[in-house]
């Protein structure tokens, strides 16, 4: 099982979402921004590297939401969802082609990865 974070950032009653480029697995997928955890990192520490990467921002990790874990054929993923808090920088886009902040009520109008729907449920549901 591979372990992987996800952020859930809301600002101003919206949700922060990320559509994974055309490269690479579930290409046009939309996903809670995260990554995979690296030998020796804990899961907030993870949270801050990625986003840091991918997006060029510093966030706060709050705490943790739910897990999710799915089986996708060739490898299973444990989805390890974090509320977030975004501190300083513009998001800026290197792995995703596309972003956008959605009220909970609309995050269902997109295109989940598989791995992230239960954490939209959760969401919905809270």
């Amino acid at each position: 099982m591979i372990p992987v974070t996800a952020a859930i950032i809301e600002k101003d009653g919206l949700i922060f979402a990320a559509r994974r480029g055309p490269k690479g697995d579930l290409a046009g997928y939309w996903e809670f921004p995260g990554g995979k955890i690296e030998m020796g990192e804990t899961p907030e520490q993870c949270l801050q590297r990625e986003l840091e990467e991918e997006f060029s921002i510093k966030c706060k990790i709050e705490h943790f939401i739910c897990e999710s874990i799915f089986d996708y054929g060739d490898k299973t993923v444990q989805l390890l969802g974090y509320r977030v808090h975004h501190i300083t920088g513009e998001f800026k886009l290197t792995d995703h082609d596309n972003c956008c902040w959605l009220t909970v009520e609309k995050l269902s109008t997109l295109k989940w990865a598989p791995a992230d729907i239960p954490l939209v449920h959760h969401l919905q549901h809270v």
